[in-house]
């Protein structure tokens, strides 16, 4: 039997770990002569007061959202794939690709193109690793962080050397043909009439990472395929006995993990650089990790915590503009979020296994 219930571990255990964060959020700010109060206010009209703040916390969001499912479903086949920096990077460079040197009748028909190239760029670098872990036995974490370094200087390279124009200073590819470009939220939701930024940078992708979040969920939960995963992560012993083969389930589970971290460079890259540029992924890699953390590795909760990290991520920006406190101050606050959601986990849950083991058991000794 369960110690508490389903809700109280998806729901209640982030949302209590979540208010302790911004407890001691607050006490550091009063610590350096700033109001918590007023701070809270400018982070939430920055970053869901207007359109133009939805659009910027969309847009981190998208992000945030394909770096999580990522890692979540890796997760779930127990691969802790740290690599996601590296995966969305190399997905920008098949983007880039794609954009620059195929001639594109229309964004719908560049936007599929894209997608495809982009999951299996990510999915190409996440391979070797999974190889070196199925068949080599090298540990998943050590490769993947160390194929973010070399993704890096790849990409320096290539933007450096290879892809950036003749004659130009910046280390980035031209700018792509106008026909790859996507629509923001103001071109599709103007369609049904809805007023929405025009600036903003949040796109069509941000109904990709919702298309993406609905199929990782029927894959996990809905299919063959998803609960061989989830067998295999619970007891890869018990998985061999029923006849699940190791080196299948770390390769799947790890090319699926990759083609999601890919599909990031269709927000970042097509949808509001229109261009790649050096550190284009800005760390949303290794966000992404926090967000599956956050969400327990289940779909609709990594869209609600990409969503509340684009919160953090725009309305922190707004708040270093608008005072003097420092943008290290929100990196703080981010900080202690994963704290409490992942490291201090069961600071919150041993707590509450007790209660409702207690509650559990008032009733039967009633009887």
């Amino acid at each position: 039997m369960d110690r508490m219930p389903k809700w109280a571990d998806i729901v209640l255990i982030p949302l209590i770990s979540l208010l302790l964060a911004a407890f001691l959020s607050a006490l550091v700010m009063l610590a350096i002569g700033e109001d918590p109060i007023k701070a809270l206010g400018i982070m939430i009209q920055g970053s869901i007061g207007s359109s133009y703040a939805w659009g910027y916390t969309l847009y981190y969001a998208t992000n945030f959202i394909f770096t999580g499912l990522a890692v979540a479903v890796a997760f779930h086949a127990r691969m802790f794939n740290i690599g996601g920096e590296g995966q969305a990077a190399l997905g920008g460079v098949g983007v880039a690709l794609v954009c620059l040197y195929i001639p594109w009748p229309h964004w719908s028909v560049a936007l599929v193109g894209a997608t495809v190239v982009a999951a299996l760029f990510g999915a190409a670098w996440a391979a070797i690793p999974a190889f070196l872990q199925a068949k080599r036995g090298s540990h998943i974490v050590i490769t993947t962080i160390m194929f973010n370094f070399i993704a890096a200087a790849l990409i320096n390279y290539l933007l450096v050397k290879t892809l950036k124009p003749v004659g130009a200073m910046e280390p980035a590819t031209a700018k792509f043909p106008a026909p790859t470009h996507l629509p923001n939220l103001h071109d599709i939701l103007g369609i049904f009439g809805i007023p929405f930024s025009r600036g903003a940078p949040a796109n069509i992708a941000l109904l990709l990472a919702l298309l993406a979040c609905f199929l990782v969920w029927v894959l996990i939960w809905r299919t063959r395929l998803g609960y061989q995963l989830r067998a295999f992560g619970h007891s890869e012993s018990a998985a061999r006995y029923a006849g699940i083969s190791p080196t299948k389930i770390i390769m799947v589970s790890m090319l699926i993990s990759g083609a999601l971290a890919g599909l990031m460079a269709i927000n970042n890259v097509m949808g509001e650089a229109e261009r790649l540029v050096l550190n284009a992924v800005e760390g949303a890699g290794f966000i992404g990790i926090a967000v599956a953390l956050m969400g327990r590795n289940h779909p609709f909760g990594v869209l609600l915590a990409a969503l509340l990290f684009g919160v953090l991520y725009q309305g922190g920006a707004e708040l270093a503009l608008a005072t003097s406190i420092p943008r290290e101050m929100i990196v703080v606050i981010q900080a202690l979020v994963i704290l409490f959601t992942g490291a201090l986990d069961n600071m919150v849950r041993m707590p509450l296994e007790v209660l409702f083991s207690a509650m559990r058991r008032k009733p039967e000794g009633a009887k």
